[in-house]
């Protein structure tokens, strides 16, 4: 049986899965923000509780909102202070007597989508996330590329490449990051990059989803923002497909229910390829909230 825990600021989520890649039993509890004996104490109860109802020893594997650290074993976890810094996966292995493996949400994300029963069949699967940020993971072969530092998915910190800035103007404001740089493309490209680059033109603020039912609807200005949009975020994917040449592209991510994404993608990106380049094929994420439990439940998987 495979466990995956999804931790989360708020909550923490344990998920169950069997042989066949299933969900059999799952369980959501509140996350203890501060306490760090007590996120153990949390951890551990909800692995013996699956334990107990699967009459097994399971894997386990964690999702965090944050980095986990290769070279010293501690985690990096903005939004769960009770872990920052903390040996959690070492901690954890050491009281439940088993391995436990740790990576960043985002990454789970992308491990989820890779083992669908039908994504399996592409050796190579990118999965971006276009939420309040951008970010996502690639998956070779069923597994996680993490890199050197684990940031092989942060995507969304690339800089606005000159074909986008043809686009928006070389005088577009290049906008704070939380990462301490400027000019990020998921300031531009997230959800909230969206909304962002609506009130930019049109000296008003809406919300995305006003926004893409004004577009629905034809009212002029939402339709010259999401042209506008889309010939963006293709150039910003166009330079990761680039890089990457993956075989299939996950969208994860509030923006990702927006279906003009997946009908102007194919159209736009061609001019911002190699010409040699076929199109890899990009689908809409299939698992919604559930992909953190899943990924992280599956990085103990290994393929082929």
């Amino acid at each position: 049986m495979y466990y995956g825990f999804d931790m989360g600021g708020t909550k923490t989520e344990l998920g169950v899965f069997d042989a066949n890649l299933q969900c059999v039993w799952q369980k959501r509890v509140p996350t203890p923000r501060e306490d760090y004996p007590q996120l153990l104490q949390i951890l551990q109860n909800l692995t013996l509780e699956a334990d107990a109802h699967c009459g097994v020893k399971g894997s386990v594997g964690i999702g965090i909102p944050g980095l986990p650290n290769a070279d010293n074993g501690t985690v990096f976890t903005a939004n769960v202070p009770a872990a920052m810094g903390q040996s959690l996966q070492g901690d954890l292995s050491r009281l439940i007597e088993r391995e436990v493996r740790i990576d960043n949400d985002a990454n789970c994300f992308a491990l989820s989508e890779a083992w669908d029963a039908e994504f399996r069949r592409y050796p190579t699967v990118l999965g971006l996330i276009l939420g309040t940020g951008v970010g996502g993971g690639l998956i070779v072969n069923g597994n996680i590329v993490s890199g050197r530092n684990h940031i092989t998915g942060e995507f969304g910190h690339f800089r606005l490449p000159i074909d986008a800035l043809d686009i928006l103007g070389a005088d577009i404001p290049r906008v704070p990051c939380g990462c301490g740089h400027t000019g990020c493309i998921e300031n531009y490209i997230s959800g909230r990059g969206f909304e962002w680059m609506y009130q930019h033109f049109n000296h008003e603020s809406l919300p995305a989803i006003q926004i893409i039912a004004n577009y629905n609807t034809g009212e002029p200005n939402a339709v010259a923002h999401v042209e506008r949009f889309m010939d963006v975020l293709a150039i910003c994917l166009g330079n990761l497909l680039t890089i990457l040449d993956p075989h299939l592209v996950v969208i994860g991510g509030g923006l990702s229910n927006f279906e003009k994404i997946y009908q102007e993608l194919p159209k736009r990106l061609p001019q911002y390829l190699l010409r040699v380049a076929q199109l890899p094929r990009i689908e809409k994420a299939r698992y919604g909230d559930a992909g953190g439990v899943r990924g992280a439940a599956f990085l103990h998987l290994s393929e082929r």
